[in-house]
């Protein structure tokens, strides 16, 4: 009687043993869901809700998110935020973002909405920037572009031969690929001829060079070497200007420009210029590589980079595209009505065109808008487009290298200009929103 007792003890202490390691196994795989669910619901809110927006005056914009939470809208100006075509009484009030809501504005201003899970936990803020209505004249004419750098761009370092047969380096470690040379002895360097001539100039001794990494600015001392001809070196590549063939994108009614959509990087290093001064020009296409999948095509430019063919100066660039001055009497511009332009929000599948010049005629091109995505963290590649008409597909191939800065135009507006092309498929690129170029105009 007494094994038995002892065995259904065991027994009974063995079962609550495994109920507790079940208890304890549903407990994880409920927690891992619900840190799964969470992380997906946080990743689908930032997906589908943008950082940052803008809005014009006087625009009812309507929104439905759909998302089980509360918002709270806060302004820096209580009279110009209406929502749910009511006036705020205060600088901050509370909506529900399951709900379908409007939100308008009588006059510029900013605003930033907090969106709560469950009206308790931040998930994300928007900022929202309210404009007034904005006209441009959108180009599509192809430029050629001379753009000279703020100091010389560093693209590597290496080895140097002495005099005396051995080798050196002595900018390994101290000037990296990237950096820009600003100045030699407190003597401004523009270009790579002052940076030889202060070097040469230096007869051996130590050198104090100016330097700006990372947008820091940082001193440093290099001993530069003397070579078998009998000049000195410091054992670096490096850049000061660069030229190529792209699209003007839009002027606008002040007689700025943007063109391109992307900025001017280094072939070598992939690094944004840093822009000292550069100009536009009229350009003369003389012939066309075809786009294939796979090989990009290109458009095959002259730059008629004489005074009397200059279009304007480059005083920007950025990550979507170069903007500066345009010469308002130039007839480039004279006949091409301008339009309003479309926010990100306002941006539709469906079909739209492309404004280029490829045939010495400045045309409109259909294309389809495939994707919009009005959250992404590449600003320049919102837009997904497919090219669709004949005469261009016929032309080009597709989006060829050139033709980035061609103007997106849908419903009458302008809503964005071209950027890429998918290496793969030469019939698609990508698009930045015109806003985001709208945005760099100073």
């Amino acid at each position: 009687m007494f094994c038995q007792k002892i065995k259904r003890v065991i027994k009974l202490w063995g079962e609550n043993m495994e109920r507790k390691k079940y208890r304890k196994l549903l407990i994880f795989i409920l927690t891992l869901n619900v840190l799964t669910l969470t992380v997906f619901f946080m990743y689908s809110v930032n997906k589908q809700i943008p950082d940052d927006m803008i809005f014009l005056v006087n625009k009812e914009e309507k929104f439905n998110f759909n998302l089980p939470m509360k918002a709270n809208v806060e302004v820096e100006d209580i009279d110009v935020i209406n929502v749910n075509n009511k006036k705020l009484p205060s600088n901050k009030i509370n909506i529900d973002l399951n709900k379908p809501f409007t939100f308008a504005s009588v006059k510029t201003g900013k605003a930033k909405i907090s969106l709560k899970l469950f009206g308790v936990f931040n998930l994300k803020n928007i900022y929202v920037n309210i404009i007034d209505e904005i006209e441009i004249k959108p180009v599509g004419e192809t430029i050629g572009i001379y753009i000279e750098t703020d100091g010389v761009l560093v693209l590597g370092s290496g080895k140097i031969t002495g005099d005396d047969g051995l080798n050196y380096e002595p900018a390994t470690n101290k000037i990296k690929s990237g950096d820009y040379i600003l100045g030699i002895n407190n003597q401004k360097i523009y270009n790579k001829y002052d940076l030889i001539n202060e070097i040469n100039n230096s007869d051996g001794d130590l050198l104090k060079i100016e330097l700006k990494r990372n947008d820091n600015i940082e001193n440093i001392e290099i001993m530069p070497i003397k070579t078998v001809d009998g000049s000195y070196k410091i054992g670096v590549w490096v850049r000061d200007n660069t030229q190529g063939i792209g699209t003007l994108t839009f002027v606008t009614e002040n007689g700025e420009f943007g063109a391109l959509g992307h900025g001017i990087t280094d072939i070598d290093t992939g690094i944004l210029l840093d822009v000292k001064q550069g100009d536009i020009y009229e350009s003369e296409i003389v012939s066309i590589v075809k786009g294939i999948n796979g090989e990009p095509g290109e458009l095959v430019g002259l730059i008629k980079n004489a005074e009397g063919f200059k279009l304007g100066s480059v005083t920007q660039n950025t990550g979507q595209g170069i903007y500066g001055n345009f010469n308002e009497n130039n007839p480039v511009i004279k006949d091409i009505t301008p339009l309003k332009i479309g926010l990100k929000q306002d941006v539709k599948k469906g079909k739209a065109y492309i404004r280029c010049n490829i045939k010495d005629e400045i045309t409109d091109y259909e294309v389809n808008i495939d994707n919009v995505d009005i959250n992404g963290n590449k600003k320049n590649k919102g837009i997904v487009l497919s090219i669709t008409d004949k005469r261009l597909l016929e032309m080009t191939g597709g989006i060829v290298q050139g033709m980035s800065g061609s103007p997106i135009i849908q419903n009458n507006k302008v809503i964005g200009a071209v950027t890429h092309v998918f290496v793969k498929d030469s019939t698609k690129g990508y698009g930045t929103f015109i806003e985001y170029m709208i945005s760099n105009i100073e």
